[in-house]
């Protein structure tokens, strides 16, 4: 069985991950700021953001389901096995549910999603002010969530390479970043 990823799954993979670190800041930098052109055009952005990686993250889904990742190492005991199976299920649920959360909140606030400023998305809630606020609290729980998931899985990562000394992380890196 290959023991590494495909390229096209390493390259999803870390395209995701610096979309959602950007959108996470970006969402955080701009929850605060005043009422202003400014932050109306970071949060366009930043939907912007949350439906593109909703769709990258789409694509990965089926890149993985049609291309199944490598064997875990043999060594790893079946209790780990399982978390790690349950961990990634969660992360995928996550980066799913938060960008639909943020639209669903967007469409309850009864402001309309327009892709990059073109493309208007039908809003999936007629409007409610309360239930906006909901879905709010709601999209920022689950953001945190996933925070706390993707250092939990970035300190597995970085165990299984400076510990484990196994190909955990190796196999998820470009050409390039691995060790000849």
């Amino acid at each position: 069985m290959n023991q590494r990823y495909t390229r096209t799954a390493i390259s999803l993979h870390w395209l995701i991950a610096l979309g959602l670190a950007g959108a996470f800041a970006l969402g955080v930098y701009m929850h605060d700021l005043p009422l202003s052109p400014t932050k109306l055009q970071l949060y366009s952005w930043h939907k912007w953001a949350g439906i593109t990686l909703l769709l990258l993250i789409l694509v990965r889904l089926a890149w993985r389901l049609t291309h199944p990742a490598p064997a875990l190492p043999a060594s790893m005991a079946p209790a780990l096995r399982l978390l790690t199976h349950a961990a990634h299920g969660l992360l995928y649920l996550l980066m799913i549910a938060i960008p639909l959360s943020g639209w669903l909140m967007s469409s309850a606030k009864g402001f309309q999603t327009v892709w990059f400023g073109v493309l208007p998305l039908p809003d999936l809630l007629g409007k409610d002010a309360a239930l906006g606020d909901l879905l709010k609290n709601v999209h920022q729980t689950l953001n945190f969530t996933l925070l706390f998931l993707v250092v939990g899985h970035a300190a597995a990562a970085f165990k299984h390479h400076f510990i484990d000394k196994d190909d955990i992380l190796t196999r998820m890196l470009p050409d390039h970043l691995r060790k000849a």
